[in-house]
Formats: structure tokens, C-alpha cells, sequence
């Protein structure tokens, strides 16, 4: 095995920690902007998507202080487009779901042959973030 570039990783985890604290208050927000016949159900959708992100930016931060790297105080930038219909929402949350699986690759990437525990962190959250695709995908279809 190669020695972990320790740096680099907290760097990544920080990244990672900021995105999913904007998911937080992003899926806050889709919560409570979802309206129509179908808003008990994605509305239900969305908050169990801010507690995943909450949890994940929770089990990055205690790797980050293992690694005696300092959890950020930031979240990444957002930008409020202010649309807000289920199909706009559904979209927007597909992106910032790619992006979070660019992300967790890009970790894959700096740990493998580094850290195994790191290494399955990693494929675990890519797993999770691939079937997050899946169901936003499956989700938008109705609207094509």
C-alpha cells in the first residue's frame, strides 16, 4: 500500500463536508416550496434527503478530525434560481447529486491503495449517491 496523501484527503473531505451542508439547506428549501397534489410525498422525499445529507456531512467531519484535520464552518455556494415547480426542483437536485458523486470519486481516487477503511467510505457513499441518480431519473420521467 502507498502512504496517504493526508493533506490532499482533508482537503477533499472538507469539500465534500461543505457540499453536503448545502444540501442540508438546499432539500430544506425544496421541502417547503413543493406544492400541488403530489406535495405530501416529495415533500416527505426532500427532508429525508436533508437528514441523509446531514448525517454524511456528520460522518465526514468525524473522519476529518481522525485524520487531525479541523471540520469546516462553510457550506458551498448556492444559487436561488427561484423556480420552483416539482420538475425544476427535481432537476436541480439531480445536478448537485451528480456533483456530489464527482466528489465522493474523486475521494475514491485519492485513497485507493492508501487507506482501505477510506477506500470502502468512499464506495459506500458512491453507491448511495449513484442510487440517488437512479430515483431523481426515475422521478423526472413523468415530466418528459
Amino acid at each position: 500500500m502507498q502512504e496517504l496523501d493526508q493533506k490532499k484527503t482533508i482537503d477533499i473531505l472538507n469539500t465534500i463536508m461543505e457540499f453536503e451542508l448545502a444540501g442540508v439547506v438546499r432539500y430544506t428549501h425544496y421541502s417547503l416550496m413543493v406544492t400541488g397534489p403530489n406535495r405530501i410525498p416529495i415533500v416527505g422525499f426532500f427532508k429525508a434527503q436533508a437528514s441523509e445529507s446531514l448525517l454524511h456531512a456528520q460522518q465526514v467531519g468525524e473522519i476529518l478530525t481522525g485524520l487531525d484535520g479541523h471540520p469546516t464552518l462553510r457550506i458551498t455556494p448556492m444559487e436561488e434560481t427561484y423556480k420552483h415547480s416539482v420538475k425544476d426542483i427535481l432537476a436541480e437536485s439531480l445536478s448537485h447529486e451528480k456533483k456530489a458523486l464527482e466528489l465522493y470519486k474523486t475521494l475514491l481516487d485519492t485513497v485507493t491503495n492508501a487507506s482501505v477503511y477510506l477506500e470502502e467510505f468512499a464506495r459506500g457513499m458512491i453507491g448511495q449517491e449513484e442510487l440517488h441518480n437512479l430515483e431523481l431519473k426515475k422521478m423526472l420521467r413523468d415530466f418528459s
